[in-house]
């Protein structure tokens, strides 16, 4: 396991891998460009290469997240290309960082029939990785299923690797809180191991990748997405303890997007988030 947290990329790559390292964190993740915009960013190459240098040389692993507007199920044909074509330019930053891949959401569909969302789904992701050649992956996070239902099953995740042409570039990231909020991680004792049965029977554990540790301001099952500290929320330490304990055992970024008290950092809480897992 190699905790971390997220990181600013203000003074660019190479600082926020510093950065992590300071914070006593083996892995951070970053937005590769504007988290609110899916324009085109021309990325300085020379210090994302540096940044991957040094995530090397320090034995530090890092996963991109792509921006708050990237929507793989939209059905308007200017969103979905705008998408496309951010995507494949979060995944050519991830590349030269050195990162495992880009976070990315299913995204919400206004249509219909579902069915067709999921089509949305796996042609634009044929779209982006038609010609990728790199070994930065798409990271397919579920979903806590606020205001849709899409993305919230292992399920549906394995069914859409398995129809994708290019499913060697495709992973998952499971998200802690979302994963409680939709009943996913279920809040009975002894949740997590039954989930853990669940992912290993049907393959998933296979292309999990990373993973964004979040407690959870609500309760179980009501499908909002409200991050609290580890600890702090309904989740609670004892299962989140049980979870560490597992993914101790797993060569994974496991990375902290919980809130920060104005003026501190994030070292504390991975330095608990390891404690919890018996480092």
């Amino acid at each position: 396991m190699r905790a971390g947290s997220h990181i600013s990329i203000r003074n660019g790559y190479l600082e926020a891998a510093k950065t992590a390292l300071k914070l006593g964190a083996a892995a951070f993740q970053y937005f590769p460009k504007n988290p609110r915009s899916l324009g085109i960013k021309q990325f300085n190459r020379q210090d994302a290469e540096a940044c991957a240098r040094f995530c090397r040389e320090q034995g530090l692993s890092s996963i991109a997240h792509s921006p708050y507007p990237t929507n793989l199920a939209s059905e308007d044909a200017a969103l979905r290309e705008a998408t496309v074509r951010s995507l494949r330019n979060d995944l050519a930053i991830a590349e030269a960082c050195g990162s495992v891949g880009v976070v990315v959401h299913f995204g919400k569909y206004k249509g219909g029939d579902t069915l067709q969302g999921y089509k949305n789904i796996i042609q634009c992701l044929h779209e982006v990785l038609s010609d990728w050649q790199g070994e930065a992956k798409l990271l397919i996070e579920n979903q806590a299923g606020e205001g849709s239902l899409m993305g919230t099953t292992l399920e549906e995740l394995m069914q859409i690797h398995k129809l994708s042409d290019r499913r060697s570039h495709i992973g998952f990231c499971l998200d802690t809180c979302h994963a409680f909020a939709c009943g996913l991680w279920p809040a009975a004792q002894g949740g997590w191991p039954e989930l853990a049965a669940k992912a290993q029977s049907i393959g998933y554990f296979e292309h999990l990748l990373a993973v964004h540790l979040n407690d959870s301001v609500y309760a179980c099952g009501q499908y909002k997405d409200r991050h609290a500290n580890i600890g702090q929320g309904y989740i609670g330490e004892a299962r989140f303890r049980e979870l560490l304990q597992w993914a101790r055992t797993q060569d994974l970024p496991v990375v902290l997007e919980t809130p920060v008290p104005k003026g501190m950092t994030h070292a504390p809480e991975i330095a608990y988030v390891r404690k919890l897992a018996g480092d």
